[in-house]
């Protein structure tokens, strides 16, 4: 019997526990906080974060949300409110349609057109293809579902400029907006100039509690705090979400070119291995796929093997294939991941498929 309750004591995964327990956390956010100052007035984390990330995006305003979920969600409803159109477009692996139930559509009556191809980033002819009024167009960059992959600068703007052309929005989910970055090597506000919305991620890369912020012109963001209020986002004392964001803001974001440096030489090392192979070769972002020769099942029971043993655990999640005797998992390089040389990773990728192989 595998023990699945067994602690976690390294971990290439970028949210697992051993940097993420409370008491750590709480004394990040204390050496920030300041006792004269009432939490939630002007000067409080909450809008000191807010003021800090639409100065990063270069928005004119910024504003906090318990969850991208809503903030994505509110951003597109705006849209097709004064647009009159109900229809967005996005990539078929958009997390607005695969993680979230279509609230889109249940919450606010929007319709998705999935466009591109399923494995691949969406591109200009794919847009011009559509052939109907839309709301808005959603770029995730990177995307995360095809191993952090990012269009060429070029490219991007010519679909944004072709998406407004057409009288649509242009809304960013920049949930990992700080490893794209690290690609693009353009000023944060450069890129989020591109977008009439931007929606970036309090916990994702920046490892915070939870929370998010959409940035954007002032008459967005003022529509925008109406409908946070009806979908009961306006909470009070959200405080200690801001601080955690602010932590992540000082100590991770100024990291990722160093993550992404580590990623490329996992990256590397895994494919000049050959047992697996890393996707994309090189990364674009601290955040890649490994693809494995075995079947899913029977590698997270070696995975499971392999922390009860050791206390490594290699993943959040492992990937399914359409090729069943194939599956993936991701790695986003974060100071977990950074523990791990590159011939490490390889060593454990070959003790993860031994173990595999005597798996049904």
């Amino acid at each position: 019997m595998i023990d699945t309750t067994a602690p976690v004591r390294r971990s290439l995964f970028l949210h697992a526990p051993i940097r993420r327990k409370p008491r750590v956390m709480l004394e990040q956010m204390l050496a920030l906080v300041d006792d004269d100052t009432p939490p939630d007035g002007p000067n409080g984390p909450v809008a000191v974060l807010e003021r800090r990330l639409a100065n990063l995006l270069g928005k004119e305003r910024a504003l906090f949300f318990p969850s991208g979920t809503m903030a994505q969600q509110v951003a597109l409803r705006l849209h097709a409110d004064r647009r009159g159109r109900r229809t967005f477009a996005a990539h078929p692996q958009s997390h607005l349609d695969v993680w979230e139930e279509q609230g889109y559509n249940a919450v606010h009556g929007l319709r998705l057109r999935r466009t591109g191809d399923l494995h691949e980033l969406m591109t200009t002819e794919d847009l011009q293809a559509i052939g109907e009024p839309l709301a808005a167009v959603v770029w995730e960059l990177p995307q995360r579902d095809l191993g952090g992959l990012l269009p060429q600068w070029q490219d991007l703007r010519d679909q944004v400029a072709l998406a407004r052309a057409t009288g649509a929005a242009a809304h960013l989910d920049g949930a990992r907006l700080w490893e794209a970055q690290t690609y693009y090597q353009r000023p944060f506000d450069e890129i989020a100039a591109l977008f009439d919305t931007v929606y970036v991620s309090l916990y994702k890369s920046l490892q915070g509690v939870r929370g998010a912020v959409l940035a954007a012109d002032t008459a967005t963001v003022d529509a925008a705090q109406v409908w946070r209020q009806r979908l009961g986002g306006g909470i009070r004392d959200a405080w200690p979400l801001a601080l955690a964001a602010l932590v992540g803001l000082d100590a991770f974001a100024p990291r990722m070119p160093a993550y992404r440096e580590h990623a490329i030489a996992i990256a590397a090392a895994v494919n000049a291995d050959g047992a697996a192979r890393a996707h994309p070769n090189p990364p674009q972002t601290p955040l890649f796929h490994i693809h494995l020769p075995a079947p899913r099942r029977a590698v997270e029971q070696a995975g499971a093997q392999i922390l009860a043993e050791h206390g490594i655990q290699l993943w959040g999640r492992v990937r399914s294939s359409p090729d069943p005797d194939r599956c993936s998992f991701e790695i986003s390089v974060g100071d977990n991941a950074m523990g791990f040389a590159p011939n490490e990773v390889v060593t454990l990728l070959h003790d993860l498929l031994t173990r595999a192989a005597s798996h049904p």
